[in-house]
């Protein structure tokens, strides 16, 4: 969402990423619902001798001439075209002359059904198709007929929508399908195979069937045998018949391709030789195609990139040879035209074209165009515009004056024409509106009715959504509520109708999918998302994918997915096989693709491994410091957040190594930590948090504080009860809690005659709250308080539940202030420090968990109050 998806600006989607291909259909000279590619037809001259193979007509009342000659009105019964006679007689002509019927009256019927539909200017609705089907069942074609009639026979009820599969499929209709495609082709393939001298195909016919085809297999048709079979057989003429297709020919040929390869069609070294052989006849040609053909080909090339065509000289050429005539013939654009070239466009930078001036001044050509033709735009045009705009913004398009109004101009008709997006359709315009504001549109109440009109309409289609579109939902939403969106009913019912999708789809997931799901949930969670059965669920099944699939991560995702799951962690997420297994899978990856990461992702890695903590390997740890920070201290584009969380991680990094008794004291990260920190402390912080990092960095390097933090404080009933146990125990001790020493985070007691603090450390101290491995946040705390030249005493709160409990902590505590205690019953307060780490890279062993009931746990169940957490700088 971002690159996909869903793309996400620093955590991407993707999404992105986008995430995030939007439908699309081919540019038309039609109005209204039902538009196709126009496809010339062959009106056949009026002749009183046959040709070879070719007989005069029947006497039936209704024939083929009366067929072709008569004028078909919309209005008139349906019923006149589908009588039994008709039928009858095109039977009776192909009995009659047996092989040497060449199908013409055939032909000529199923340009009589074409016309119907043409005027009508819709294709055949379900009734008309089930009505007309009764007749086809011994409508037969036969390898005697000649090219033109099997072409003008496929092509026209292709384009009148007799093939259309409508759901559910009547099995009468599916079986007169079938067995009349099947006889189509084999005679089209027979037809293809024969020598020279004995076919009679040509340029048009060669069009019109691959572009008859394209639309079988878009419409639904299943890819048969058959389908695949003359489709390959076609291919070759593409080039026999080069040098005799007309512009018109052309754009329908490539249209077709980028059709039949966007269905599943295998991109064979005959289809890239056909490409490659049009490819070039777009630059020849290029002065004579019309709005339509040009608008046709940009979206073609634009689909065949998108689906792996290699952007080759002749690709690139084409491209730059459109361009300018999209400016010349901008007032002939009809909207679709519009939109599905500049769809086209933001396809094309997306997947690395150059954003040349020629390509800016199309886009500046078209936008204004959007604004005078939006009452005119369709659903699906809607949805690509949005798409298209994001997308060309998510690449480095300027936000113009023209782009603004075009976007204002639609967001109304989403509130509009919410009744008919798809769901591809509305998973594209939820990415576009995320994304557009994640670059910096202001959520006007336009904007804001059209998040709230398309938020239902996830839930009414949540079975319908494909693998893709959950995962740029569920980025759109994170993104927008990040952003500032509230969490409405809506949205929160989009957000739970999704998550039981994430299980059912999960075997469907690419990588960048996987990565924007988890970063997505991370993000809804970091920003008050309940952590529901349904959102745990969902969780606990992607983390496996994460393991499974670790090779195949790119840099991106690999910043997203650790961000991910040290912000799940950080929120209360519990350690797990396989959040432990997905971490350890993922850290040798990061210093393999070490020189890919953008600073926004090495600023995010940074911030995740220190907030891990104790659970990655100290060496770990540093090895990936000292290889990236450098990378982003010397970055002088990063953004004041992403300095931020770098200067957090470097510290916390810092805090590890000092709190092992041989490691460098003066280790090379203090130089970054100092460039980082200098280019923050004249800088006016107004978020808490923010002003907590740098009071932490101003301490560690011995530098005034600019400002006094303020801190917000809750004892804990067991820290409250241990204080006094501790003061009755020892009465003449003097005891000051939540005291804020050097500007740091108040300490929970301090015993300000002895230098010596004790920390009593509630679960939100330890990575999943095992009260065994301690989390970057705590791991500063106490290496601070020991560079101030503290003592400091951690007392994991599950060991205060009781006064049996707390006894041999106080007979200790005696035994350090140097007053005598009992000679048994206590216990050593040494703790293993940090590189005697319990989860490291290459061991995905889950630390010990001691059950214990958690001190939230306990003090809500003794004073309803929740228990005390303290927040930690993030992303």
């Amino acid at each position: 969402m971002d690159r996909s998806s869903a793309g996400i600006s620093g955590q991407y989607a993707r999404s992105n990423n986008d995430y995030n291909q939007p439908n699309d259909h081919a540019a038309s000279s039609r109005h209204g619902r039902y538009r196709h590619i126009t496809v010339r037809q062959w009106d056949p001259p009026h002749r009183t001798a046959p040709r070879r193979n070719e007989f005069y007509q029947s006497s039936s009342a209704y024939s083929s001439h009366y067929l072709l000659c008569r004028s078909v009105n919309p209005v008139q019964d349906f019923n006149a075209l589908t009588q039994q006679e008709i039928m009858d007689g095109l039977v009776s002509k192909s009995y009659r002359f047996g092989h040497r019927y060449d199908g013409r009256d055939h032909g000529l019927y199923a340009s009589s059904i074409k016309k119907y539909t043409s005027t009508a200017k819709r294709p055949l609705n379900r009734a008309e198709q089930s009505q007309l089907m009764r007749l086809l069942h011994n409508f037969t074609a036969t390898r005697s007929w000649n090219w033109r009639s099997l072409t003008t026979t496929l092509h026209s009820f292709t384009s009148a929508g007799v093939f259309t599969p409508h759901k559910p499929m009547d099995e009468r209709v599916q079986l007169t399908q079938a067995a009349l495609l099947s006889t189509l082709l084999d005679a089209i393939i027979f037809k293809c195979n024969q020598k020279p001298e004995a076919r009679d195909i040509d340029a048009q016919g060669v069009a019109n069937l691959l572009w008859a085809m394209a639309k079988l297999a878009d419409s639904g048709q299943e890819r048969t045998p058959g389908l695949n079979a003359a489709v390959a057989a076609l291919l070759p003429h593409v080039n026999a018949q080069k040098d005799q297709f007309i512009p018109q020919h052309i754009a329908n040929l490539l249209w077709a391709m980028a059709k039949l390869v966007d269905n599943g069609q295998e991109r064979t070294p005959e289809l890239n030789k056909a490409v490659a052989t049009l490819l070039l006849l777009v630059n020849t040609q290029k002065a004579n195609f019309k709005p339509q053909g040009i608008a046709n080909l940009l979206w073609a090339m634009a689909k065949l990139v998108d689906n792996g065509q290699a952007r080759s000289p002749g690709l690139n050429e084409a491209v730059a040879a459109l361009l300018p005539h999209v400016n010349a013939q901008t007032d002939q654009f009809i909207p679709q035209h519009i939109a599905n070239q500049l769809w086209a466009m933001a396809k094309l930078v997306d997947n690395g074209q150059e954003q040349t001036p020629e390509i800016k001044e199309a886009v500046a050509t078209l936008l204004p165009r959007v604004n005078v033709q939006k009452d005119q735009f369709n659903a699906q045009d809607i949805a690509n515009l949005l798409w298209a705009m994001a997308k060309l913004v998510d690449n480095g398009q300027e936000r113009t004056r023209e782009l603004k109004e075009a976007m204002v101009a639609l967001l109304p008709h989403v509130n509009i024409q919410k009744a008919h997006f798809k769901p591809q359709e509305i998973a594209n315009l939820l990415w576009a509106v995320a994304k557009l504001v994640d670059k910096g549109q202001e959520r006007t109440p336009e904007f804001n009715e059209a998040v709230a009109a398309l938020l239902p309409h996830v839930n009414i289609q949540k079975a319908h959504f494909k693998p893709q579109e959950i995962a740029n939902l569920l980025w759109a939403v994170a993104k927008l509520v990040d952003n500032g969106q509230e969490r409405t009913p809506k949205l929160n019912e989009a957000v739970a109708a999704l998550l039981p999708h994430v299980n059912i789809q999960k075997a469907h997931f690419k990588p960048q999918e996987i990565a924007n799901l988890l970063w997505a949930m991370a993000k809804l969670v970091d920003n008050g998302q309940e952590q529901t059965p349904g959102l745990k669920e969902a969780v606990a099944e992607l983390l496996p994918l994460v393991s499974a699939l670790k090779g195949r991560f790119n840099a991106q995702s690999i910043a997203n997915l650790l961000w991910a799951m040290a912000k799940l962690v950080d929120n209360g997420q519990k350690q797990t096989p396989g959040l432990n297994e997905a971490v350890a899978a993922l850290l040798p990856h990061v210093n393999a693709q070490k020189a890919n990461f953008k600073p926004q992702e090495i600023a995010n890695l940074l911030w995740a491994m220190a907030k891990l903590g104790e659970f990655v390997e100290l060496n770990v740890v540093t090895s990936t410091f000292e290889s990236l920070v450098y990378r982003i201290s010397e970055n002088h584009q990063l953004s004041q957040k992403a300095i931020l969380i770098s200067l957090w991680g470097v510290m916390v990094c810092c805090a590890r190594l000092s709190l092992v008794a041989n490691a460098n004291k003066n280790h090379v990260l203090e130089k970054p930590m100092d460039d980082l920190f200098t280019r923050l402390e004249n800088t006016l912080l107004h978020n808490e948090e923010d002003q907590h990092t740098i009071a932490q960095a101003a301490s560690w390097l011995g530098r005034p504080c600019p400002f006094v933090p303020h801190y917000q404080t809750i004892v804990s009933k067991l820290q409250s009860d241990f204080r006094n146990q501790l003061q009755s125990c020892i009465p003449s001790l003097r005891i000051e809690e939540e005291e804020s020493l050097n500007s740091l985070p108040p300490v929970d007691l301090l015993l300000p005659d002895h230098n010596l603090v004790i920390e009593v450390q509630g679960p939100s101290h330890y990575v999943g709250g095992d009260f065994n491995t301690r989390n970057g946040s705590t791991l500063l705390k106490i290496a601070l308080l020991q560079k101030a030249g503290f003592e400091v005493i951690e007392i994991p709160v599950n060991r205060l539940l009781s006064q049996d409990l707390m006894k041999p902590y106080i007979d200790q505590i005696k035994t350090r202030i140097g007053l005598p205690a009992p000679g048994h019953g206590s216990v050593s307060l040494k703790r293993r420090w940090a590189d005697e780490a319990y989860v490291t890279a290459h061991k995905g062993g889950q630390p010990s968990d001691h059950g214990y009931l958690t001190a939230e746990e306990h003090s809500e169940k003794q004073t309803g109050k929740p228990g005390k957490r303290k927040k930690t700088t993030s992303q």
